[in-house]
């Protein structure tokens, strides 16, 4: 006979308990940590802060920097929002969230925006990067500087989408910081953060902060994030009457328990915000990217002056001397001072004509060529004389001369491919020179080197050129991509 154990259903329970505690401690132990910050927009002033200076991982956040910068060099004449960018195997192979670009496909800078501030899309932001200066490691720099104009003196970016990197860290205060830059600062592109979907070129794709856009009154931005690391971030802004507040929230637990503190945070700040204060907006940070003109200042003037040797045999256009071994004071004089050998000359000749000075003796015209050959021989200058006043005159004030270096405006070009080998970029430059000879002729053909190969570039063209040529390949089938100043 089988005897049957009683266990008690209190065992049970306990069991379960035991394995939701393994399942809850590691959870609970690896939750990011919480920051809030509420500043009123229109001045800045900040009406609530909870752990806003300690630096976090700000996930997506991070792009909202991303897309400053891309606004600050299409302002500048950098790039335009109809060029075409070519995504790099680098750009492509980026984790979601991302809108699917393949490398070597080609697609519009406007269209990588609008993925990048609606979708936030990882491989439209790093495209961007790479756009603009070549490699996402050169595009994180000039964040850092841009960062550093800003006043975010807590914030080291490494990447330009935000995925967990070492270093890579933030603080609730700085992105509001940044927040509000972006929204004063070009709000001509502000209107993209609001929209509850977007063109993004090869599809239609929605707003990852869609939910908090339709259920706050008011809310018209601006940029969620999310990574395991960071948890659930969100800085939005919100605008009822005369009142704006910016609030950000860092380590969320969830997208609805995020949303739901920011609207606290947000309904927080409208309550404590005056109705009426002056607009203050932030001070636009300097322009940091490095141009291709340079200021380079002279000061004072030419202290020395070579003059060319006199050809042997012939005779000085004016000379006269005291004694024929031994050169007179002027010549002296002449040699130390900073006055052109051409305006001595003038100076002389003008002098002479409205001079009452008797000429020069006959005798010194009868010296022979040979005793004055090799003698710099000058005219004894009187006190007060006539040729010291023009001498005067030609001389220039003692001021600083600023001259910028640049080529005349010819400082775009175009890209035609990037090769394995440098013989490929070279007989692809000469190809594409003899096809399209109009707008090509008299550029400069160079292969530059790049990690991901050798790339060929026509350079020297003014804007319209640039822009000329690469429509006119195009219409050729040749693949064409205009290369601003840098």
């Amino acid at each position: 006979m089988k005897v049957r154990r009683y266990v008690p259903a209190r065992y049970g329970l306990f069991v379960l308990a035991a394995l939701w505690m393994l399942v809850i401690v590691p959870i609970s132990a690896l939750a990011a940590p919480y920051a809030a910050f509420v500043m009123d927009a229109r001045s800045g002033e900040v009406l609530h802060s909870r752990n806003a200076d300690t630096r976090l991982h700000p996930a997506s956040l991070t792009k909202m920097m991303t897309l400053y910068v891309a606004f600050q060099a299409v302002e500048r004449g950098e790039i335009t929002l109809d060029t075409k960018v070519k995504i790099s195997r680098h750009a492509a192979s980026e984790v979601p969230s991302k809108l699917g670009l393949k490398p070597g496909q080609r697609i519009a800078l406007r269209y990588l925006i609008r993925a990048a501030a609606v979708k936030s899309a990882n491989d439209a932001a790093t495209a961007i990067a790479e756009a603009l200066e070549g490699s996402e490691a050169a595009f994180a720099r000039r964040m850092n500087r841009t960062a550093k104009a800003m006043g975010m003196t807590r914030t080291t970016f490494k990447n330009a989408h935000g995925l967990t990197e070492s270093g890579h860290l933030s603080t609730a205060r700085d992105m509001s910081i940044l927040g509000r830059h972006v929204l004063y600062d070009y709000p001509e592109y502000y209107n993209l953060f609001s929209r509850r979907s977007t063109n993004a070129g090869v599809r239609e794709v929605a707003n990852t902060n869609r939910r908090l856009l339709s259920a706050y009154r008011g809310a018209d931005g601006i940029k969620t994030g999310y990574t395991r690391a960071a948890g659930f971030n969100l800085v939005a802004s919100a605008e009822r009457g005369r009142e704006r507040i910016i609030a950000t929230v860092f380590g969320g637990t969830s997208t609805s328990a995020r949303n739901a503190r920011v609207a606290e945070l947000l309904d927080m700040g409208f309550k404590r915000a005056p109705s009426r204060v002056a607009l203050r907006k932030p001070k636009k940070p300097a322009y940091v990217a490095g141009g291709t003109g340079k200021t380079v200042r002279v000061s004072g003037i030419t202290r020395t002056s070579l003059r060319p040797r006199m050809r042997a045999g012939t005779t000085p256009l004016i000379a006269s001397v005291q004694t024929p071994a031994t050169p007179p004071p002027a010549a002296a004089h002449a040699s130390t001072s900073g006055v052109l050998s051409s305006d001595i000359q003038m100076a002389l000749v003008a002098a002479q004509e409205t001079s009452e000075t008797p000429a020069v003796a006959d005798d010194t015209a009868a010296l022979s060529n040979s005793s004055l050959a090799g003698l710099d021989v000058r005219p004894v200058m009187r006190p007060g004389s006539a040729i010291e006043r023009a001498i005067a005159e030609a001389l220039p004030e003692n001021e600083v001369v600023t001259r910028l270096s640049t080529s005349g405006g010819h400082q775009w070009g175009v890209n035609v491919g990037r090769y394995t080998t440098r013989y490929n970029a070279e007989r692809a430059l000469v190809t594409t020179a003899l096809a399209e000879m109009t707008t090509l002729e008299g550029t400069l053909r160079k292969v530059v080197k790049k990690p991901t190969g050798f790339e060929a570039n026509f350079l020297g063209m003014t804007r319209d050129s640039a822009d000329l040529a690469c429509r006119r390949l195009t219409a050729r089938n040749i693949d064409c991509e205009m290369v601003g100043p840098s």
